[in-house]
C-alpha cells in the first residue's frame, strides 16, 4: 500500500514552495480580474465588438460616416449584440472582411455578451476566465513532458505572474484562448503518444480543430507536432504516426469550411494585413524580439510613456534586466538540451522554433514586422515557459549549496520582477501591447468641453480608433464622421468643435476656412476656430 506522505511528496513540492505557489496563484488570478475596464479598449478590441455585433466594417462606415451629426450613444449598437443582427451575422462579418480571424472566440464573446452584458469589463472577463484554464493545462503538459511535479508547479507559478500572460488575459481578443489550445493540444498529443489510446487521438483531433478555429497560425503548431511525431518514431510509418495523421486530417477536415473562406479572401487578407509588411532593419527586428521575450517575465521599466509624472529611477533601471533575462532563456534551452532526453528537448525546441522561424524568416528575407507582434508568436513563448521552469526546478534542487542558493535567488528575482510589472501596469490606462494610447487623454479633453462636436474621417486607422474612443466619450457628446475627401458641413450650434486625426489633405482644406489649433500632440486632436475677419 502506497504511503500517503510519499504520495504527497511525489506530486507536491516542499511545504514552503507550496505556500509560495498558492500565493502566486492567488495574485495571478487577482491581476487577471483587477481593473478590467481601466486600460483603453483599443483599436483591435473595438473590432472584436464590431464583429460580435454582427455588423461589417463596410456597414458601419456606410451608416455612420455619412456626414450627419449624432450622439455617441446612438451608435452603441455597433459595439454590442442587438436585435438587428444574429450569431450568423457575427460569423458572416468575419468571413466577408476578416477571414484571418476564425470565428470560435467571436462566437463565444457574442454569447457571453448576450448573457452578461456588453461593458468593457464584462467583455474582457471572458478572456480572463479562459486564461485560468492555462494553469491546469501547463501543469499537465509539464507532467507529460518532464514527469516532474516540481517543474509543473514552478511553471504554473511563473505563468501566474507573467506580465505577458496577464496583459493578454485582460484583452478582448483570442490570445488567451490560443494559449490554452496550444497547451491543451500539446499535452493531449504527448499523452496519446505515450498511451496510444484511440480516445486520446480523438481528443487530439478536437484540439487541432479548436486551435485552427481560434487562430490560423495554429497550422504551425500542427506542423511542429507532426515533425515531432515523425522524429520520435525515427521517420517510420508506425502505428503512432498513422494515428497522428488521421487525427490531424480529421481536425483539418473540420476546419475545411473556413479554409475555403480564407482562400477566397486572400486579397482582402493581404490588404488588411498590409501594415505588417513594412520592412524593418535587422537591428530593429532583433531588438523587438529580445524585448518581447523579456516581457514574459518583466516589463515594469516601460512605465514612463504611460506615467509621465512618475519619477522612479529604480523602475527605469529594470531595463538592465533585459540582457539577463535573455541569458536566462538561452541557458534554459542549452540546459534542456544537455540534461533532458531527446524526446523532451526536441518537443520544446520544435514548439518554439517552428512558429518562430515561420514568422522570422519572411521578415528577414522579404521584409515585414509580423514577428514583432508578440501575440503572433505565442507558441514560441509557451516553449520558453516550459524551458525556464525545467532549469529552475533542476537547479533549486541541486545537491550543491552554492548553486542551489544562487538559483533560488534567480527564481525570486524573476518572480518579483513579474509581480512588480503586474502591479505597475495594473494602474496604467494603456500599455505596450495596445495602440490607441492617446484616446483616454483625448476623451477627457472632449468630455470637459462645453457642448462639443467631434469630427473625424475614415483616414488611416481612424475607423478602429474612433470605435475605441466611443467607449470613453460621454454618451451626449455629438459626432460628425465623413468619408474623405468629403468636407464636413459643420453646424454653428456647438461651442467647441474638435477634429480627430485629420489627413494632411483634409487639414489643408479646413485651414482655408478655419483656424486649426493643435490640442493634443502628434496631430491627434485639433480645435477648429473661426478665422477672424
Amino acid at each position: 500500500m502506497i504511503n500517503k506522505q510519499s504520495l504527497i511528496a511525489k506530486y507536491f513540492p516542499p511545504i514552503g514552495l507550496q505556500f509560495l505557489i498558492i500565493i502566486l496563484l492567488i495574485l495571478g488570478i487577482f491581476f487577471r480580474f483587477a481593473y478590467l475596464d481601466r486600460k483603453v479598449y483599443w483599436h483591435d478590441e473595438a473590432y472584436t465588438s464590431l464583429r460580435t455585433s454582427g455588423y461589417t466594417k463596410t456597414e458601419f462606415v456606410h451608416q455612420v460616416f455619412s456626414g450627419r451629426v449624432f450622439a455617441v450613444g446612438d451608435i452603441q449598437k455597433y459595439q454590442q449584440p442587438n436585435s438587428e443582427k444574429g450569431l450568423i451575422d457575427t460569423v458572416n462579418s468575419l468571413a466577408m472582411e476578416d477571414a484571418q480571424h476564425p470565428p470560435l472566440y467571436y462566437v463565444m464573446v457574442r454569447l457571453w455578451m448576450q448573457l452578461f452584458g456588453n461593458s468593457v469589463a464584462t467583455t474582457r472577463s471572458l478572456s480572463a476566465i479562459i486564461s485560468l484554464i492555462a494553469f491546469p493545462c501547463i501543469y499537465w503538459l509539464c507532467l507529460e513532458l518532464f514527469q516532474s511535479p516540481i517543474t509543473a508547479w514552478i511553471s504554473v507559478a511563473l505563468l501566474a505572474v507573467s506580465p505577458f500572460n496577464v496583459l493578454y488575459a485582460q484583452e478582448a481578443r483570442q490570445s488567451s484562448l490560443w494559449i490554452v489550445t496550444t497547451l491543451l493540444g500539446s499535452a493531449v498529443l504527448l499523452r496519446a503518444i505515450r498511451l496510444g489510446s484511440k480516445q486520446l487521438w480523438g481528443i487530439y483531433a478536437v484540439t487541432v480543430a479548436l486551435g485552427l478555429y481560434t487562430f490560423l497560425f495554429s497550422i504551425l503548431i500542427a506542423i511542429a507536432h507532426g515533425i515531432y511525431v515523425f522524429a520520435v518514431e525515427s521517420f517510420r510509418f508506425t502505428k503512432t504516426v498513422k494515428a497522428y495523421l488521421i487525427a490531424t486530417i480529421i481536425g483539418f477536415l473540420a476546419f475545411a469550411p473556413w479554409i475555403l473562406i480564407v482562400i477566397n479572401s486572400l486579397s482582402e487578407i493581404e490588404r488588411t494585413t498590409a501594415s505588417t509588411q513594412a520592412r524593418q532593419s535587422v537591428s530593429a527586428l532583433v531588438s523587438g524580439w529580445i524585448s518581447n521575450i523579456s516581457y514574459l517575465f518583466a516589463d515594469f521599466w516601460r512605465y514612463e510613456p504611460f506615467f509621465p509624472d512618475l519619477n522612479l529611477p529604480v523602475l527605469r533601471w529594470g531595463r538592465f534586466l533585459i540582457p539577463l533575462l535573455l541569458i536566462l532563456v538561452i541557458y534554459s534551452f542549452l540546459f534542456l538540451y544537455r540534461q533532458a532526453g531527446t524526446r523532451v528537448w526536441l518537443f520544446v525546441f520544435l514548439l518554439s522554433g517552428v512558429p518562430a522561424l515561420a514568422l522570422i524568416l519572411p521578415d528577414l528575407i522579404i521584409g515585414g514586422k509580423i514577428s514583432l507582434r508578440a501575440r503572433y508568436v505565442i507558441p514560441c513563448y509557451v516553449g520558453i515557459q516550459l524551458a525556464v521552469p525545467y532549469l529552475l526546478s533542476a537547479q533549486i534542487s541541486s545537491s550543491k549549496l552554492i548553486a542551489r542558493k544562487f538559483w533560488q535567488l534567480v527564481m525570486v528575482v524573476v518572480i518579483s520582477s513579474g509581480l512588480i510589472s503586474c502591479v505597475v501596469s495594473s494602474q496604467a490606462e494603456t500599455w505596450w501591447n495596445k495602440s490607441s494610447h492617446a484616446n483616454p487623454q483625448i476623451a477627457r479633453i472632449i468630455n470637459k468641453a462645453n457642448n462639443p462636436l467631434l469630427i473625424s474621417s475614415n483616414y488611416s486607422l481612424n475607423i478602429g480608433d474612433i470605435m475605441s474612443l466611443i467607449n470613453l466619450l460621454d454618451h451626449q457628446v455629438k459626432m460628425q464622421l465623413v468619408i474623405e475627401p468629403s468636407l464636413p458641413n459643420i453646424p454653428d450650434s456647438f461651442s467647441e468643435v474638435f477634429f480627430y486625426n485629420p489627413s494632411k489633405e483634409l487639414r489643408y482644406e479646413l485651414e482655408k476656412k478655419y483656424k486649426l489649433v493643435e490640442v493634443f500632440q502628434y496631430s491627434r486632436l485639433w480645435r477648429l476656430e473661426q478665422k477672424s475677419s
